[in-house]
């Protein structure tokens, strides 16, 4: 990994590049469509490939034996002190989602909300002369709907988590490492939105498409922004315009937008710290067996990076086009959930 933009240390070695899902005797595209789904004569040079990628990213033990914050670690007080001062107009926008409450082809899983106090019986609290409301709300920490942050302990690779601990560490009863609780004090820093869809001229990118490195460096060209070591960057595909033009639709197939895995060096080069996407960074259908998720399995199991999946960063795109400045102060909030994969989030970014 090539540490951009770090003063304190030595330039890493640049990780070899990928070829996985790359037109043949080119340069990776901006933008292309695998039609491979696994298996067949493929799957070896995916396994060869991605393979490749997630020893080259990982840092198992950059931070010792024993850390369970990953690239957090980037996010120093010195860098939280100066991305607050990119707040100019202190408006406040949210990337988060609103919870569905009935099932739907793209939310098999929807949030359980249940009234246990409501006005047409507010008395009966228990409580004489008192009325109020109260109710409960059921949500899944993970899926593809929920805007949600994952926790290191959330994928595998070969029985282990980030930093080499046991899969075995994650028990019955909650995970014992790399929980979302390391997160509890909050992920505050500098945020950077790439709006693909803007840098490509297009209202969404269709189901199946895989982003590849070439259109994130374009974006930032056009931009005038780059990210940076310790950033909690955002990537903009236009899912909820999709989904606002057109309605709901299976998730699985025809899929989701998403990063290809030579994406992931990218940002390792970058040493980014956080990454949000509004779908859940890995495109969908999955392509290979062997690695089916390969951004989550480099990002989260190899590099220690927190996924923050199924953002809504369409406000957020309209508001720093506005502005012509994608640079903000952000601030993410996980749940005190500390032996939990994961929490809902409703992060914040301040302009």
């Amino acid at each position: 990994m090539l540490e951009v933009g770090c003063k304190e240390r030595g330039p890493r070695p640049r990780p070899a590049p990928a070829v996985l899902w790359r037109p043949s005797g080119g340069r990776p595209a901006a933008v292309r469509r695998p039609s491979g789904r696994g298996g067949g004569d493929g799957e070896g040079a995916v396994v060869r490939d991605v393979g490749a990628i997630f020893e080259s990213v990982k840092t198992w033990g950059r931070w010792g034996p024993d850390d369970q914050r990953g690239m957090l670690n980037l996010i120093t007080p010195e860098r939280v002190a100066r991305a607050g001062r990119l707040v100019v107009d202190g408006v406040a926008v949210s990337v988060g989602r609103d919870l569905g409450t009935v099932p739907q082809v793209d939310d098999p899983r929807p949030t359980q909300h249940m009234m246990l106090l409501a006005g047409d019986a507010p008395a009966d609290s228990g409580i004489p002369g008192f009325t109020e409301s109260m109710d409960f709300l059921g949500i899944s920490c993970h899926g593809m709907s929920v805007s949600h942050i994952d926790a290191l302990c959330h994928i595998f690779v070969d029985g282990r988590m980030y930093n080499g601990f046991p899969a075995s560490d994650v028990k019955s009863t909650g995970a014992v490492r790399n929980a979302i609780g390391v997160a509890g004090d909050g992920i505050v820093g500098r945020g950077v939105l790439l709006d693909l869809c803007r840098a490509a001229g297009r209202e969404w990118f269709e189901p199946g498409e895989v982003i590849g490195p070439d259109l994130l460096d374009a974006c930032c060209r056009g931009q005038r922004t780059e990210a940076e070591e310790g950033d909690i960057l955002l990537v903009h595909t236009g899912r909820d315009a999709r989904r606002r033009a057109l309605g709901p639709w299976n998730l699985f197939d025809p899929g989701l937008a998403g990063l290809g895995p030579d994406c992931v060096p990218w940002l390792a080069e970058r040493q980014v710290a956080v990454l949000g996407t509004d779908v859940i960074a890995d495109p969908l259908p999955v392509r290979s067996a062997s690695w089916p998720f390969p951004v989550h399995q480099c990002c989260i199991a190899g590099m220690g990076m927190h996924l923050m999946d199924n953002l809504d960063l369409s406000r957020l795109a309209e508001a720093c086009a506005e502005r012509s400045r994608w640079e903000f102060f952000m601030s993410v909030g996980p749940l005190r959930a500390n032996k939990a994969t994961g929490s809902p989030v409703n992060p914040l970014a301040v302009l």
